[in-house]
């Protein structure tokens, strides 16, 4: 029993002392949902790259581009990116990719940016550009958001802010 408490105590101790941060650079082939995508398309165009860390590590990863609408493909993401962009207007973010080293990080890194989007007025959506896999649709159910698109080869999942309708 003292063994459990002790590894409930420590997951906890890791998760309430990780940090969200923006990276500058990861390897993107790492990535398991989108190594396809380099890390100069992972920073152009206002998109981000975000960071977990916890004692000078990182332990969770998730991508971000800040868009109009809800894209239903990668190539549609890099448009509507490039065009809120151009705009500098933009209300939606759109993770497109997430991964942990950690387990626990991936529900971790996606609460911590729900509440680093809550501080942020213009944003009034967080959706995902997620695969078409029973992975990432548990993995996005489980985490609170709802189903709102199912395309060809992608589906969007969307997470409530706080005053968003």
């Amino acid at each position: 029993m003292k063994l459990i408490k002790d590894s409930v105590d420590n997951f906890y101790k890791w998760v309430h002392g990780s940090e969200f941060v923006e990276l500058n650079e990861i390897d993107v082939t790492e990535d398991p949902v989108r190594p396809e995508l380099d890390l100069e398309w992972r920073k152009a165009y206002s998109r981000k790259i975000y960071g977990l860390t916890y004692k000078n590590n990182i332990e969770g990863i998730i991508c971000i581009a800040y868009c109009n609408d809800i894209p239903e493909s990668v190539r549609e993401l890099d448009l509507m990116s490039q065009n809120a962009h151009l705009q500098e207007n933009f209300n939606t973010a759109v993770a497109y990719t997430v991964w942990s080293r950690k387990r626990g990080a991936g529900k971790e890194i996606m609460t911590k940016l729900l509440g680093f989007l809550q501080t942020k007025p213009e944003i009034t959506k967080l959706v995902t550009l997620s695969p078409l896999t029973p992975m990432a649709t548990h993995f996005h159910i489980k985490n609170g958001a709802k189903l709102v698109q199912h395309n060809h080869t992608t589906q969007n999942f969307e997470y409530k802010l706080k005053g968003s309708k």
